[in-house]
């Protein structure tokens, strides 16, 4: 009959062997081990008997690079006053603190698993379809979209308007709004320019209060007149690809969760203070994963200009302001061979500019075309014919 004899005991009976007076050399090999773990066993029975034949821990008796108790109890207190502080940024704060040894990310994610704020998991593989791309200064982009879910105690939902700078993702806009139409929106958007200045581009996906792409009727929509007006390119993205405003995207899950969590305020004017004072500390405070961990201001102010008074003229909407004055205003569509018609006379403001839309301001015998605060041309009419309005918004 065969039994299963523990580790402990198969040790003893070495020993016991061994002390009988066979050979250490035949020991070992009935037992499968090196003659110096049969020296070791006899050392351990000399020195604790059968107790000292026991599994041992393997722990060592030091381990130079364990985080201090000290720094991790201070790691742990962070992360239990911001839940959204993840090993990365924990580090970061721990280098401002200059807290000492400092611990490394690793080392800060194994101290979250341990006290069970993280759930362990396997490191997650990056998608190797996605493309990263970021704007080489910043004021050349803007990704500006609509978020909503912003509760108030009525029971009434706010919407904003919120705009990210590419390079340097610098919150250029958060402005609430009862509902997301022309109007609010683009006031939002005024706002923002006379803030912080006229953006070379700025990219939006295909709602309606941001294209008339999609329309019955190809029309320009308020938003798109305020950008030709001010000489900003609007881009759009693709129809459903939200990844490529991934950047405003991405904070839009960082006011959810940093500033919203399922809160609800008083009224609009409460939501835009407390939401103002946020993107105060996101903007100048906040670290961002993404930049290095500088903070967006640094990086929107390092080098842009801080001087307003050397931003261009914002005319929302209306007529370029350099040239308000009297006369006639009509607007027409370029064609492709950069000729626009205005009374049977044409005019031609360049091949460039085919598809885009012009204003054209008539006083007199001058006749000027205008696109957004640009003057493209300035010539003496040729006739005193009628001049017709035609809606050039209007694809025909």
């Amino acid at each position: 009959m065969l039994m299963e004899i523990s580790v402990t005991e198969q040790r003893y009976q070495a020993v016991l062997a061994v002390l009988g007076g066979v050979a250490v050399t035949a020991v070992a090999s009935r037992f499968g081990v090196g003659r110096q773990s049969v020296h070791r066993l006899l050392a351990r029975y000399e020195a604790g008997g059968l107790e000292g034949l026991a599994d041992r821990s393997h722990r060592p008796d030091s381990c130079p690079h364990q985080m201090d108790a000290r720094v991790e109890a201070q790691v742990l207190e962070w992360r239990r006053r911001h839940p959204g502080w993840g090993p990365r940024r924990l580090v970061h704060e721990a280098e401002r603190a200059g807290l000492t040894p400092l611990p490394s990310r690793s080392g800060i994610y194994r101290a979250l698993v341990r006290a069970g704020l993280i759930e362990e998991m396997p490191r997650r593989r990056r998608d190797e379809k996605w493309r990263r791309w970021e704007r080489g200064s910043p004021m050349e982009l803007w990704q500006m979209d609509v978020v909503g879910g912003i509760g108030l105690a009525d029971g009434g939902e706010l919407k904003a308007l919120t705009g990210i700078d590419d390079h340097s993702r610098f919150c250029v806009s958060a402005a609430l709004m009862p509902r997301a139409t022309a109007r609010p929106v683009c006031a939002a958007l005024t706002a923002a320019l006379e803030r912080h200045g006229i953006p070379e581009e700025i990219l939006t996906d295909n709602g309606k209060v941001f294209t008339g792409r999609f329309h019955v009727k190809d029309v320009e929509v308020l938003f798109d007149k305020i950008c030709r007006e001010n000489g900003i390119t609007h881009r759009l993205t693709a129809p459903y690809s939200p990844t490529t405003t991934g950047k405003v995207e991405r904070f839009h899950r960082s006011l959810r969760l940093e500033f919203l969590a399922g809160r609800v305020f008083a009224s609009l004017g409460q939501a835009q203070d407390e939401l103002d004072a946020w993107v105060h500390s996101y903007n100048h405070e906040r670290p961002h994963q993404g930049i290095a961990m500088a903070t967006p201001a640094q990086r929107f102010n390092a080098t842009t200009q801080p001087a307003a008074t050397a931003r261009p003229v914002i005319t929302i909407p209306g007529r370029p302001a350099a040239a308000a004055r009297g006369g006639q205003w009509v607007t027409r569509r370029v064609g492709a061979n950069g000729v626009i018609c205005v009374a049977h006379q044409q005019v031609s403001v360049g091949k460039h500019r085919g598809g885009e839309i012009v204003d054209v301001h008539l006083d007199g015998q001058l006749l000027q075309a205008w696109h957004g605060n640009e003057l493209l041309k300035t010539i003496t009419r040729d006739n005193t014919r009628e001049v017709r309005k035609k809606n050039a918004a209007v694809t025909r």
